[in-house]
């Protein structure tokens, strides 16, 4: 099996790995990086999402081949303490309830904040419409992203 490197959050790793491995597997089982989660394996739900090179991807389809030469970033690499303003908002407005989804909310949020870091709510609402939650928190979600935008204008 050939080897791979790809850069994850900054750092270059090397794995052993088929070429169409989706990248949820390299990052959980190769690489220890347990805060993106799998939720539905066909990309319908949001729960998977990282950066590839800024935009949002769902690894769950994403293969390992199609992210050669890309900069990947997991929830882990988005801040290394929970202090970036999303993850603060999320925690002021009590988002979680159980928190499965929430990496791949905040990871959606994140990349599309980086694109319009001054959305209207509606179009929060479409940004993040393809992410599911099953506790249905989206009303909080809204919140936070609310929040984020109106912290980082402080």
């Amino acid at each position: 099996m050939p080897t791979y490197s790809i850069k994850v959050n900054g750092k270059s790793h090397s794995v052993d790995v088929s070429a169409d491995m989706p990248l949820l597997w390299v990052l959980r089982d190769h690489l220890n990086l347990m805060g993106t989660k799998y939720g539905c394996g066909i990309a319908l739900c949001g729960t998977c999402t990282v950066h590839v090179d800024g935009d949002p991807a769902r690894s769950c389809v994403v293969t390992l081949e199609q992210v050669q030469g890309k900069e990947i970033t997991t929830i882990e690499g988005l801040s290394e303490d929970g202090s970036h303003p999303l993850q603060e908002a999320w925690k002021e407005v009590d988002v979680p309830q159980c928190g499965y989804c929430q990496a791949g909310q905040i990871m959606t949020a994140a990349a599309f904040l980086k694109r319009n870091p001054d959305p209207s709510p509606d179009q929060i609402r479409e940004a993040m419409n393809g992410n599911l939650c099953r506790c249905a928190s989206y009303q909080r979600i809204q919140e936070a992203v609310e929040l984020a935008v109106k912290n980082n204008k402080s």
